[in-house]
């Protein structure tokens, strides 16, 4: 099956409800973020997406979601932990901000 950009809605679809069901749930953690990085987070993952698919296909692009599903796990699962940081509630906010760079208030 060819794609097309008739047949790639399906792959901005996908990612901006990602990446808004994102924000909605998680934005929380993101206090500190700047605006235009959020817009600019959006961009990207959709001009990636649509990018993959127009080449390489939706297989590879499918990948590409569950393998960074895969190191969000990670992070959270094991590395947070490991450097004293709850990977479900950030906590203490403390050591959170300092590995973001923000200064706690």
């Amino acid at each position: 099956m060819t794609l097309t950009l008739d047949t790639l809605w399906f792959e901005v679809a996908l990612v901006s409800t990602l990446v808004a069901l994102g924000h909605i749930l998680l934005g929380h953690f993101e206090v500190k973020t700047p605006t235009w990085r959020k817009i600019a987070k959006l961009f990207i993952a959709i001009g990636l997406a649509v990018l993959l698919s127009a080449t390489l296909g939706r297989v590879w692009t499918f990948a590409l979601f569950g393998s960074l599903l895969l190191a969000v796990f990670w992070i959270h699962a094991w590395w947070l932990p490991r450097h004293g940081i709850n990977g479900w509630t950030a906590e203490p906010k403390e050591k959170y901000y300092a590995l973001r760079g923000w200064k706690y208030p």
